[in-house]
């Protein structure tokens, strides 16, 4: 074969970067009416829960592995909740897991309430966390269950906001949208960025363009009992890397709606170095991967800087490249700007440090393309100090 012109080679990356650029501007665009719809449906929400609705008892379920940051004053937030009647069952397969001694404490200091620790001494699968809380559930009092990880730290109304929606017999399942809170490492200030102008947006597009979730997220699981049974119950997720997706999809699936509550949650970020930052950001992708194969290949739409940069330099610096360039950067900033304040009330994003994130953004959306190829190369997965293979979105142990 006879080699291409140089120039032609840089006129086929040219127009390829192009398309990408204006395949991400599009996503930006419905990422916007995603983020429009949303804050509508929530103000709806808000004041829906200003009526006479009914507040049954509730059984929150926290599985537990170690402690983590701040764990204290996560689990208290949980104790003072503005809320009639809820009991609180902590998990551990462990025995000797540090987060026993937290949950002694905490049933010294709230006396009042009916907080419960109960030790799994069964491993029914290769996800721990699912397989507790499947022995979890028999100390379940209530026909409304409620799942968060134990790193997430709630505001008063939670429950309330929460578990509103389950007053229609049609909705099977609420969940929430989060954000992170950073420790001040780099790798977890990227985190935070990611879940905040990447995550959020990415699901309320998903929302906007499904006409509603098919899917839970783990900061929030609330359903019915009798839901859970309808699809296996707990037993049925114990092999699942995503057991927050797999439920809310099985859910979705037996004709029930998933909604997104109008209350939002923070999760607590470790001191990620750079390193951890990228392997975090690894699994999670291979996890995505495989419980949306299709959508998680448009994702390659979604790099609006790296192709807008792409763009500029393969067309030589040219005016036109650098006006989309300037175009994708506001549109990007803009939204992912409006997701973090608007939506998830994320001061620590773009408050006092805006021009920093700024930067960081930058850096963000430069690493995300190499770690989006990464994920199709393998499906290894570390997660909490073990070693799996994903496939199919389940999970088997590496020897």
């Amino acid at each position: 074969m006879v080699p291409m012109p140089p120039l032609t080679i840089r006129a086929a990356v040219e127009t390829v970067a192009a398309i990408g650029t204006v395949g991400s501007l599009f996503f930006y665009f419905l990422s916007a009416l995603g983020l429009a719809s949303f804050l509508r449906y929530r103000r709806e929400r808000i004041i829906a829960a200003l009526l006479d609705t009914p507040l049954p008892p509730v059984s929150i379920l926290k599985p537990l592995k170690g402690v983590d940051p701040e764990i204290w004053e996560n689990f208290c937030s949980h104790c003072e909740q503005d809320y009639p009647e809820f009991q609180l069952i902590f998990g551990v397969s462990d025995p000797a897991d540090p987060a026993i001694e937290v949950v002694r404490k905490l049933q010294a200091k709230y006396p009042n309430l009916t907080i419960e620790l109960i030790v799994c001494d069964r491993i029914l699968g290769t996800n721990i966390k699912v397989s507790n809380l499947a022995q979890m559930l028999r100390a379940a009092r209530h026909e409304i269950l409620l799942v968060n990880d134990s790193d997430i730290r709630v505001p008063p109304d939670y429950l309330r906001k929460v578990i509103a929606p389950l007053a229609d017999s049609s909705v099977g399942l609420v969940t929430c949208l989060y954000r992170g809170t950073a420790c001040p490492t780099l790798g977890s200030r990227l985190e935070a960025l990611g879940i905040a102008t990447d995550f959020v947006p990415g699901v309320l597009s998903a929302r906007f363009l499904e006409q509603g979730l098919h899917f839970g997220l783990g900061s929030t699981l609330a359903f019915r009992r009798r839901d859970l049974e309808a699809v296996g119950g707990f037993e049925a997720l114990v092999d699942y890397l995503a057991d927050d997706y797999e439920l809310g999809k099985r859910i979705a699936a037996t004709g029930k709606k998933v909604e997104l509550s109008a209350a939002s949650v923070a999760t607590l970020l470790p001191p990620y170095t750079i390193r951890q930052f990228l392997a975090h950001q690894l699994r999670w992708s291979r996890t995505i991967r495989d419980a949306r194969r299709c959508g998680y290949a448009g994702l390659i739409f979604t790099f609006g800087l790296p192709w807008s940069l792409l763009t500029f330099v393969a067309a030589g610096g040219a005016f036109w490249a650098f006006a989309l360039f300037a175009l994708t950067f506001a549109v990007r900033f803009v939204v992912a700007y409006v997701a973090a304040n608007a939506v998830l009330d994320d001061r620590q994003m773009f408050g006092t440090e805006l021009i920093a994130n700024i930067f960081l953004l930058i850096l963000r959306d430069l690493i995300a393309p190499a770690v989006w190829v990464a994920s199709f190369m393998g499906n290894r997965i570390y997660w909490r100090g073990d070693v799996y293979d994903l496939k199919d979105g389940r999970l088997i142990v590496v020897k």
